[in-house]
């Protein structure tokens, strides 16, 4: 089995060596002060601020971003509207800077161990040993089983509209889901667009009020089983219904169960939220003592610049952790 490590080079620039997990290139440290499992927007912020602590830092990724499929990133200052690959290729050369922290594509499957002294193994069979630990792990979403749904999903299918909702205003949108929970979530919608219609994908549970609500707010709702999404290369063009109705939609909007990919987090025993997701504190300690966690496993807000302010707070608390004395 390979993997990909990025090795710092004299000129600050990173290369990418493919080598065998077996030929690891040794590090001087045997422990490194942080193990941060998880790439992305978080887990880079984190990093960048512990290179520039001067802290060791070993990166786990097993570079699969949630926002893969997403063409632009919006609602992003100084970056809004480029392209998620190109924000987190500049986000590895910026971290490559940092002689002290090193990248290694890989997939974290077990820790062991306590504050102090944590072990990560791979799936790729490689041990690593940390004082800290910090999860940066993102979530998967679990979408409804309607086809051609996960073709469009990141790119006309989203789930926030400060994300994705200007560019597509004042057009045809959708929402699928019965949840009353989408009472609150097409209002906010019409924020972006009047055009807007709830398809509950099957006879919703909503109660008189919440459908009043609906009527009052002109948001349309559709009952009938959701047969297909018609696309074209993930561009919605309308949800087709078994009842042989065809409604025109430009883009549809849905909140898709998440959950956290880790199954590392039942032996550490961190505790959860009512959402399945990491419980953290306004530093993002986790319940158990030297694990912190950030990004989108511990909020449902999935913005890039909240997962970036996450990864710079864990990082800023790790390093407070590791050199201020705590008596």
């Amino acid at each position: 089995m390979q993997r990909r490590d990025f090795i710092k080079t004299s000129s600050a620039a990173m290369l990418a060596v493919m080598i065998p997990e077996g030929n690891m290139i040794p590090t001087p440290e045997s422990m490194h002060d942080v193990i941060i499992v998880g790439g992305s927007y978080s887990g880079m912020s984190a990093a960048l601020t512990l290179g520039h602590a001067r802290r060791s830092v070993l990166l786990i990724d097993a570079n699969e971003p949630c926002n893969a499929r997403v063409p632009h990133s919006h609602n992003l200052l100084t970056h809004d509207g480029e392209a998620p690959a190109e924000l987190r290729a500049q986000a590895r050369r910026d971290v490559a800077r940092y002689s002290t922290v090193r990248m290694l594509e890989g997939r974290a499957i077990e820790v062991s161990g306590s504050d102090g002294a944590f072990v990560v193994r791979t799936a790729e069979g490689g041990e690593h040993r940390s004082r800290k630990l910090l999860l940066a792990l993102g979530v998967r979403d679990e979408l409804p089983s309607i086809a051609g749904l996960a073709d469009c999903w990141g790119i006309t299918a989203a789930a926030c509209p400060f994300c994705h909702g200007y560019e597509v205003s004042e057009r045809a949108l959708g929402i699928i889901g019965s949840s009353p929970d989408n009472i609150q979530y097409a209002i906010l919608l019409r924020n972006w667009s009047r055009n807007l219609r709830v398809f509950t994908n099957g006879a919703s549970t909503f109660t008189d009020e919440q459908r009043d609500m609906l009527q009052k707010h002109e948001v349309e709702v559709v009952e009938a089983p959701i047969a297909e999404v018609l696309h074209e290369k993930g561009r919605v063009k309308a949800v087709s219904l078994t009842d042989g109705g065809r409604i025109a939609v430009d883009a549809l909007f849905l909140r898709p169960r998440s959950v956290v990919p880790s199954a590392m987090l039942q032996s550490l025993g961190i505790t959860l939220t009512e959402q399945g997701l990491l419980q953290v504190d306004f530093v993002q300690r986790t319940n158990v003592a030297g694990v912190f966690a950030s990004g989108d496993c511990t909020t449902p807000m999935r913005a890039l610049s909240v997962a970036m302010a996450s990864g710079t707070m864990a990082g800023s608390a790790i390093v407070h952790e590791l050199v201020v004395p705590s008596h």
